[in-house]
């Protein structure tokens, strides 16, 4: 078999990189003549909506730099690690292999152990950020609460000062070796997971008048909407940093998020997301707009496998969130390891689908967890930078750092607000005039004027299989 028939017989996604590739030999193409022009790619000469029933890649006015190669993102959301738990030895990277700590003859620092990845939790609210940051100087970790069995809390020592072995994270390690790491992904907030999920969709939390954000979980604990309507509050914090204890509104808000700007330009979008006892574990289960009107039926998607069934029947929206299992979640004090292969099986499905050219795939850690990170984040408002999380990034366009090393390690300042404007500019939806503004997007990430890559699959302890038939736990994610 010749040249030219080999690649009409290879899968959809492949028969897509050869037609791109051959395009860009022949000369520069405009974005509107690459995706049209792609659109000859499917079986028997017809669009690519014939191929697997993937939609077409047309439809959409390019309004940024990536819009004419990217039309799908999705947003993989884990738990609670920081950037050095995971990476603090990556080659390249800015990691620690010691920290800070305070001790009665001033700070010293102290050699972090590799430790297994099943752990103990930390306390990781405000006020536990505000122990380990201590003014910038990062040597509070030993000061904050360790969870033990049962609920019981003691001092954290040094405890929080480790890193997780990479033989324990492969799949981490090896989808940073071949796409980009980012090792300055800050979170919004110095807070933890409840209103660090908000602002993966709404880049903050505001609320009155007065400049002030949610932050922390609902007092008592709970999630959003459906929580109970006597005593239940929210926790503020001003522009000047001052904390307010319970001094917010019921948390069913009604600030606008991404949802509102996707839904104006009719962008789909649709949130992949775990069932727990009394409840779904979800962002816009605290946006009244959504859990009380009709999306929340449509697009709300549970459990979170469905992920599988968009990929393999056609029907991934253009932006997805999906929120795992809490077994699945990384999160310390849950004694599973199966994190990294629900990730890197997500990342495989898109990889061996027909959408792999024009999907990137994110990968983000809500909060940090109360583990031991070296880099003091910067302090924009009252709010945050919250300490650092991981930031993994999959493309066909993720940039390399040279032919032989198909890695990169990006360097540039990202927060939460960075990943909602590269949505927002992809799709020329505007902003939402919050961190999103501010933020940089994550175009450091990408190469368009390199040859769309093949994908390599990632090797799982784990596979595909493994999640479809394993039974959810019924556990939420997170509870503080």
């Amino acid at each position: 078999m010749d040249a030219a028939l080999a690649w009409q017989n290879a899968p959809p996604y492949e028969r897509m990189l050869h037609m791109e590739n051959r395009l860009r030999i022949a000369g520069g193409l405009s974005a509107i003549g690459m995706t049209a022009a792609l659109g000859l790619a499917g079986c028997g000469g017809g669009s690519i909506g014939s191929v697997a029933g993937v939609p077409s890649l047309g439809g959409v006015s390019p309004a940024s730099d990536s819009s004419a190669y990217i039309r799908h993102i999705v947003i993989l959301v884990q738990e609670n690690r920081s950037f050095d738990d995971f990476f603090a030895t990556f080659p390249g990277a800015d990691g620690a292999k010691r920290g800070l700590m305070k001790t009665r003859g001033g700070d010293q620092y102290i050699h972090l152990k590799s430790e297994p990845l099943e752990s103990l939790s930390l306390a990781h609210q405000h006020l536990a950020f505000v122990h380990e940051y201590d003014g910038g100087k990062m040597d509070g970790f030993d000061d904050v609460a360790l969870e033990r069995k049962r609920g019981t809390r003691v001092p954290a020592g040094r405890y929080a000062y480790r890193y997780v072995n990479p033989n324990e994270i492969p799949e981490y390690w090896s989808i940073a070796n071949q796409y980009v790491l980012g090792d300055h992904m800050f979170t919004t907030q110095s807070s933890d997971s409840f209103t660090a999920h908000q602002d993966l969709i709404a880049g903050g939390t505001p609320v009155g008048d007065k400049g002030d954000n949610v932050i922390d979980f609902p007092t008592p604990s709970s999630w959003g909407c459906e929580a109970s309507r006597e005593g239940t509050v929210t926790s503020l914090i001003t522009p000047a940093g001052d904390y307010l204890k319970n001094s917010g509104p019921f948390p069913c808000f009604k600030y606008s998020t991404i949802r509102d700007l996707l839904d104006a330009k009719s962008v789909s979008w649709r949130y992949f997301t775990n069932t727990f006892e009394g409840g779904v574990w979800d962002a816009f289960e605290a946006i009244d707009a959504v859990r009380n009107g009709p999306e929340w039926s449509t697009h709300i998607i549970a459990p979170q496998t469905k992920i599988f069934d968009a990929i393999s029947d056609g029907t991934l929206p253009a932006v997805s969130w999906v929120i795992p299992d809490a077994l699945d979640s990384d999160h310390p004090g849950n004694h599973k390891d199966t994190g990294p292969s629900w990730v890197a099986s997500v990342v495989n499905a898109i990889g061996k689908s027909a959408y792999w050219p024009r999907t990137v795939v994110i990968v983000v850690w809500d909060d940090w967890g109360g583990q031991y990170d070296h880099v003091p984040p910067p302090q924009l408002d009252g709010q945050g930078l919250g300490f650092r999380v991981p930031m993994l990034l999959i493309s066909a366009y993720a940039k390399q750092t040279s032919s032989s090393q198909p890695g990169y390690v990006s360097h540039t300042q990202y927060e939460f607000g960075s990943i909602l404007k590269f949505i927002e500019r992809n799709w020329g939806l505007g902003t939402l005039g919050r961190t999103d503004r501010r933020a940089n997007s994550l175009l450091d990430c990408f190469d368009f004027t390199q040859p769309a890559r093949r994908f390599t699959p990632i090797s799982t302890k784990h596979s595909k299989a493994y999640f479809l038939k394993r039974p959810p736990s019924g556990l939420p994610v997170d509870d503080y």
